[in-house]
């Protein structure tokens, strides 16, 4: 393999179809949801609905403040159906690109051709990190195009903000699995770390919310690091999106260390 990044540019060549697809379900997610919020946002018929649910689980999805665009937006998408979707992504994408290409055999092939373990991994974080900044950022684009049309009232400079948050989270999650993926070599131990990840950090947040006894929990989940204060409404917390690409950068230096480290299976 030859040129400059090779491992990046091929799995960038490999993977168009899957971006295109990721791509055209956040599209769809985003043109089903937000169009919705004038005739639903303010609605007595929705705010009745809101108001016989348990208090907690209003709180936990978020929908306490559905009567605003930022907060509709900001529960329907970015801390729900964006959340799921560019987490599966990162999943998919940060468990396949060294667990994968090592149960194939391809890693091994390729670390042949004097392409060195830590510059793979590396190269092998890089592709999956640009993949999900165009998910984050085509999502942005997105509900910046609607905002007028939806009556979301956003401002643009928080829609950024928000953007980032959740592609540092599913930067995260790719880069848990890429750890994983790299120190066992196994696709199913990165898959579960990669999931497992974003699901403590969102249940870890959900409980906190319940008492303020156990409040602590948010400083341990990723999720409330960027989400317990509301990028939409009140700016992103640019401390807690610092510590989560912080984070992540942190995780996919040691799968290049961890690959490193390791005899390949093959």
């Amino acid at each position: 393999m030859n040129g400059i990044l090779p491992v990046f540019r091929r799995s960038l060549r490999e993977s168009w179809r899957s971006v295109l697809g990721w791509t055209a379900g956040i599209a769809a997610v985003l043109a089903l949801y937000l169009p919705l919020y004038p005739s639903l946002g303010g609605s007595a018929q929705l705010q009745d609905l809101i108001s016989a649910l348990p208090k907690e689980l209003v709180e936990t999805i978020g929908y306490d403040q559905i009567s605003s665009g930022a907060g509709y937006t900001q529960s329907t998408f970015y801390g729900l159906m964006g959340f799921l979707l560019l987490t599966i992504a990162a999943v998919v994408w940060g468990s396949a690109a060294l667990a994968g290409a090592e149960e194939s055999g391809r890693a091994e092939l390729d670390l042949a051709h004097g392409i060195g373990r830590v510059r793979y991994a590396l190269e092998s974080a890089l592709s999956v990190l640009l993949r999900l900044l165009w998910l984050g950022a085509f999502s942005g684009l997105m509900v910046w195009a609607l905002n007028g049309p939806a009556q979301l009232d956003l401002e643009p400079a928080r829609i950024v903000g928000a953007s980032a948050a959740l592609t540092g989270l599913a930067f995260l999650t790719a880069s848990a699995a890429l750890l994983a993926g790299a120190a066992t070599g196994r696709r199913v131990w990165a898959t579960g770390v990669g999931a497992g990840i974003a699901v403590l950090g969102y249940i870890l947040q959900a409980l906190a919310k319940q008492s303020s006894d156990i409040e602590w929990l948010n400083a341990l989940s990723p999720y409330a690091w960027v989400y317990r204060q509301s990028p939409l409404t009140e700016g992103v917390d640019a401390g807690g999106l610092a510590l989560v690409w912080a984070s992540a950068t942190a995780l996919a230096a040691a799968s290049a260390i961890a690959l490193r480290a390791r005899d390949l299976r093959g």
